[in-house]
């Protein structure tokens, strides 16, 4: 199997990827030629170019139409962004969370639902829409303390009414609804379902180093440097990892782990 990403597509969402603007202009007209030779036009308005760590003035073209470079955009519902940052992406996550939570308020004030089902309601209705996407986000304490836990920990007070001058640590409001460090969970779960997985796409983005050089300086924190760190401070490696992934009872006992000490680290 290939071990570079050459592309990624979802139904007609393509993402073309390249290390050097000529092979991506090589692909752009493959792809056009054959998008026509089956009656099917890309639409140079909604195509976009975005390069990261380069500075070249070649544009890339479609039928001799210049395709729009941008910084940002949307793919399959997540921002991506040209830094490598998912601050865009968690502010656009929490917004859309935040219209969901205040269109249930009617449920959040009710007292003849138990807290049981109201934390039922809030894990499917606002959290999966808060989380969409978070298994490749990389988090930085900026993003994490100051935008998603603290939308985080404000839904779960109101759900539970506590209000000021009532106070409640954190780790004690987790225990009181059950819930853990929800971005750490659901990304060692994907991971834990990749490594299960045999060898495709997934496998090999989990693995896949782009070409090029980074430019010069302190290296970006980036997903793969977050998650390392992570399983340095329970003190595993990649390969106890990936055999841990083959039982999934360790595996939940691993997950566990990495929530307990982020937990202990927001003492």
């Amino acid at each position: 199997m290939n071990s570079f990403l050459e592309d990624l597509a979802f139904a007609d969402d393509i993402c073309l990827l390249s290390s050097n603007v000529n092979i991506m202009q090589n692909k752009t007209t493959k792809l056009n030629e054959v998008a026509q030779s089956i009656s099917l036009n890309i639409n140079e308005k909604k195509t976009k170019v975005m390069t990261v760590n380069s500075n070249t003035a070649q544009p890339v073209k479609i039928r001799n139409n210049i395709i729009e470079e941008v910084e940002d955009f949307k793919y399959l519902g997540s921002m991506l962004s040209n830094t490598n940052g998912t601050a865009r992406d968690i502010k656009a996550r929490i917004s859309k969370a935040r219209n969901a939570f205040c269109q249930l308020q009617s449920i959040w004030r009710s007292g003849s639902i138990s807290m049981n089902t109201k934390l039922k309601i809030y894990n499917s209705n606002v959290k999966s829409v808060l989380l969409y996407g978070a298994e490749c986000w990389r988090i930085i304490q900026t993003d994490m303390g100051k935008k998603l836990s603290s939308f985080h920990n404000t839904c779960l007070r109101k759900i539970c009414k506590i209000y000021w001058p009532k106070k409640i640590s954190n780790k004690d409001l987790y225990l009181k609804t059950k819930q853990s460090c929800m971005e750490i969970k659901r990304r060692w779960c994907w991971i834990g379902h990749v490594l299960q997985k045999g060898e495709d796409i997934t496998k090999i983005a989990l693995r896949w180093t782009p070409d090029g050089k980074r430019k010069r300086g302190r290296s970006k924190e980036t997903w793969r440097r977050m998650v390392e760190q992570e399983m340095k401070d329970i003190g595993k490696t990649w390969g106890e990892i990936e055999k841990k992934a083959k039982d999934r009872q360790l595996w939940r006992q691993l997950v566990e782990a990495l929530c307990a000490d982020k937990h202990e680290d927001d003492k």
